[in-house]
């Protein structure tokens, strides 16, 4: 049993995750160390920068800005999103009619929108909601969709061969067959709003974690700017964990498996 438990010490060492990390400082260090901070700081320059931008407010106002469009954005993304995937993907006639108008739309970037968006909805946090809402939207849609269209023809029939109508048959074995299409599209929609976020802070804006990246150029305090990327990888990170975590406590019954 000892032997057992020393033999799997190095596997759970290495699915932690531990060692990749020691070994991104490692290198992130070495490659610091033949240029100067404000070319590329060093992990110990970062996190001074990160300690003395969390201590004077700055970091904690930035992340809350951006956190709270994200999660506007997003959340606006998943109740529409969803519903139409489910329509769309299930009745053929919405299919055939709305699908076409779907696949041009999701190939424009939500950048490309960003005029666009500010002279509709103004320079405040409107525009950069929406402007989330449509990056976040179809991930969402285009997994919803993938879900339906993959569900089990035979669990169908055997529905409706057993007099389930098919309004029945859409909540009770096609929903729920979708629902790992749908939690993969929440993920994917949240990762495409964390960068829309950033990039519509960074192109226009007064706060948040893209500003901060952008104004640390007027400063030449590049380090500040890997602060700010490095707090954004790491709430990116830990969010996608939390939703992994929620979807295989709450979702396991459905087919929600942890990647």
């Amino acid at each position: 049993m000892e032997e057992t438990k020393a033999t799997n010490l190095p596997q759970k060492i290495l699915k932690c995750g531990i060692i990749s990390w020691i070994l991104f400082l490692v290198l992130w260090a070495v490659g610091a160390a033949q240029y100067d901070e404000i070319f590329l700081p060093s992990p110990v320059e970062t996190w001074n920068s990160l300690v003395v931008l969390i201590q004077d407010g700055t970091l904690w106002a930035d992340i809350v800005a951006s956190v709270s469009r994200v999660a506007k954005g997003w959340g606006l993304a998943i109740v529409t999103a969803v519903p139409i995937g489910l329509i769309v993907g299930h009745f053929r006639p919405a299919r055939w009619l709305i699908e076409p108008l779907l696949s041009l739309f999701r190939f424009i970037p939500a950048i490309a929108l960003t005029s666009l968006f500010l002279m509709w909805f103004g320079v405040d946090d409107k525009s950069k909601v929406a402007l989330i809402l449509y990056a976040s939207f179809f991930p969402i849609l285009v997994n919803t969709i993938a879900g339906v269209v993959a569900t089990d023809k035979s669990l169908i029939e055997a529905a409706s061969c057993m007099g389930a109508s098919r309004l029945r048959v859409f909540f009770t074995v096609v929903v729920p067959s979708a629902v790992p299409g749908i939690f993969t599209g929440i993920r994917l929609g949240l990762s495409a709003g964390i960068i829309c976020v950033i990039a519509a802070e960074m192109l226009v804006g007064n706060d948040g974690l893209g500003y901060l990246i952008n104004s640390s150029k007027m400063y030449y305090r590049t380090a500040w700017a890997f602060a700010g990327i490095v707090t954004l990888a790491l709430i990116g990170f830990a969010a996608d964990r939390v939703l992994q975590v929620i979807g295989v406590k709450f979702l396991k019954h459905f087919g929600v498996k942890k990647a």
